[in-house]
């Protein structure tokens, strides 16, 4: 599936993981965000992370990411709550962002480990941005149990992909890091992010002309990704977001 695709499909999500609002703003309690310190955003989506702490603990910093259509809906968020004097988002490959060093008191990547060619990387790239002590937060998958070979050819992740929720810790610590807290997504949040896809993608499929150049394309991705929802990831893909801090 293109950026395109996704830009369809999650056009009427707020946040673009399977992470409720109520855990989002929890996570941002356990990190003990204080007013004045700055957070980057690898592969911030529509910002709904960054402007909602900023609203809240009166932080700020700066978001990126590839889609322009994100990047737009997260401006419009940022001035709707009053924060865009606090958060700036910029468009470019979060894998390649040269952030300005030891600059920010969090860092993080929430669900987007591909820019980083996975997990290691992906706290690599976040690495240098943190300021001594600084929280890092990975949002990342993990297997709830060994998957069988119908869940990967449904999926197309390979097994060590991801890795069990200990698994998930031995690779954290195997990097330099300490998992301080972690926030882990249920049934119904999953259900909340892929569900939700479902009805918009069927609204749009339904206003859409059959010979758009994206139909075919979005019609596959509702089938596949309903039935991949139904019969393997809710028994076999667990999500979270972790914070960490180097050791």
């Amino acid at each position: 599936m293109s950026l395109r695709h996704h830009e369809i499909a999650e056009s009427r999500h707020r946040i673009l993981n399977p992470i409720t609002e109520e855990k989002l703003m929890l996570l941002g309690d356990l990190c003990r965000l204080q007013p004045g310190q700055r957070q980057l955003d690898l592969a911030c989506g529509k910002g709904e992370m960054l402007t909602r702490y900023a609203e809240r603990y009166g932080t700020g910093g700066v978001g990126v990411d590839l889609s322009e259509v994100f990047l737009t809906a997260a401006r419009e968020r940022a001035a709707e709550l009053g924060v865009s004097d606090r958060v700036s988002f910029e468009r470019g490959d979060a894998g390649a962002y040269a952030a300005e060093p030891a600059a920010f008191d969090v860092a993080s990547c929430i669900g987007a480990t591909w820019i980083g060619n996975g997990l290691a990387g992906t706290i690599e790239l976040l690495r240098p941005a943190l300021r001594p002590g600084g929280l890092m937060l990975i949002g990342e998958p993990y297997w709830t149990a060994p998957a069988p070979q119908g869940a990967l050819d449904a999926t197309g992740f390979a097994a060590d992909d991801f890795t069990s929720l200990v698994g998930t810790l031995d690779r954290f610590e195997a990097a330099g890091m300490e998992l301080l807290e972690m926030v882990l997504a249920d049934g119904d949040s999953w259900d909340r992010y892929a569900a939700g896809q479902w009805f918009t993608i069927a609204d749009w499929l339904r206003d859409t002309p059959a010979d758009h150049p994206d139909a075919a394309d979005m019609r596959e991705f509702l089938d596949h990704g309903r039935r991949t929802h139904l019969e393997w990831n809710r028994r076999y893909l667990g999500w979270g977001v972790f914070v960490l801090r180097a050791r």
